[in-house]
């Protein structure tokens, strides 16, 4: 006999802001992991009206043995928010040889900003999440300026 899994799921996905469906990646992803897709769709749509639809929002699941669950929504990914700074569609296949793109200073102190909101950043100094903004920056090609 087999036994019923006593530890939870944690899961992350990426969804568009209000656009949660019960369809690929949301649907099978907690399908096979015996939750109800739409529960979470109406859930996770409702906590990101305030947002524009569909900006990507990074989910942290963790899915409980009785096939509960409880999720956080994070702010869009800092390179998605660079990107959208530089006005560029993706980052440099070469990040150290070819720049795509620049964003000032400012930029990258208003996504710090939005970053520190997030739970992975409380109690970090705003410089240090501006650096890993930075940091994301030069690994994606673009390049930061005054």
């Amino acid at each position: 006999m087999s036994k019923a899994p006593t530890t939870a799921h944690r899961l992350r996905l990426l969804v568009g802001a209000g656009k949660a469906a019960p369809t690929p990646p949301v649907g099978p992803a907690l399908g096979q992991r015996g939750v109800k897709s739409m529960d979470f769709c109406k859930a996770f749509n409702d906590r990101t009206k305030h947002y524009v639809p569909g900006v990507p929002i990074s989910v942290k699941m963790i899915i409980e043995p009785n096939r509960t669950f409880t999720f956080e929504t994070r702010n869009p990914p800092t390179s998605w928010l660079l990107l959208q700074a530089a006005g560029i569609e993706k980052g440099s296949a070469r990040p150290g040889d070819v720049i795509v793109g620049t964003v000032s200073v400012k930029h990258v102190y208003e996504i710090a900003k939005i970053k520190a909101q997030d739970s992975t950043f409380r109690g970090v100094p705003l410089e240090k999440v501006a650096s890993r903004v930075i940091g994301t920056a030069r690994g994606m090609g673009i390049n930061v300026v005054n």
